[in-house]
């Protein structure tokens, strides 16, 4: 589990094929930040882009470690597949960590695209547009998470290409993570409020079924 409160921005030192056909995923080596991985270890989780992954090796003293990434992960997925990309970087959840952010699981639920990022004022107004099946997870002052980041919803408005919802990003969030390389079109990784996914489930359950008439 994971907040999406951010605690590094790292970058794809090196991306290599993990065999030689279309079904073979790929291996990423990610440089962190000094001293990110200093209470990392082999097995460990953290999330890239806002997608959770596995440690499979470190190199302390190059700041750098990788992980295996399958081509399912890669198709779902945006912004993993390149090298010197940047990506937000953040451990799993301990037990007596703060929640700074809302409850985040670490799986992409769909792609968004940038539709609009500018600053106002001191700030700056993301607008994402959402694939149509996510627009009934996204509420006023709801909690979404982009590449990786919890942020709160400051509005939503639907249509039939999708679901269209703005953010203002605080300089802070700007210079701390990698949301500040956004442009109009650039894809993003989604991930609903764990809680909106329960409750439109409980609300659904049953629907489909038809009514028995009685013998």
């Amino acid at each position: 589990m994971f907040t999406g409160i951010i605690t590094g921005v790292g970058r794809i030192a090196a991306l290599h094929a993990l065999g030689s056909s279309l079904d073979h995923g790929k291996r990423l080596t990610v440089e962190a930040p000094a001293g990110f991985l200093d209470d990392v270890g082999l097995g460990d989780s953290i999330a890239l882009n806002g997608a959770c992954m596995t440690v499979t090796s470190l190199d302390l003293p190059q700041h750098r470690f990788t992980i295996d990434i399958s081509v399912e992960s890669l198709s779902k997925t945006t912004g993993l597949d390149q090298v010197d990309q940047r990506i937000n970087l953040e451990k799993a959840l301990r037990a007596h960590d703060r929640l700074g952010g809302h409850i985040v699981s670490g799986h992409v639920d769909g792609l968004g695209t940038v539709t609009h990022f500018e600053r106002v004022g001191e700030s700056w107004e993301l607008r994402v547009m959402a694939p149509p099946e996510l627009g009934k997870y996204l509420a006023y002052k709801g909690s979404i998470t982009v590449n990786g980041v919890s942020l709160t919803v400051n509005s939503v408005a639907d249509s039939a290409d999708g679901c269209t919802f703005s953010i203002n990003l605080i300089p802070h969030t700007v210079d701390h993570t990698s949301l500040g390389q956004l442009v109009a079109g650039t894809r993003v990784n989604l991930e609903i409020d764990t809680v909106a996914r329960y409750v439109e489930r409980m609300l659904s359950a049953g629907q489909s079924d038809t009514p028995k008439e009685n013998a």
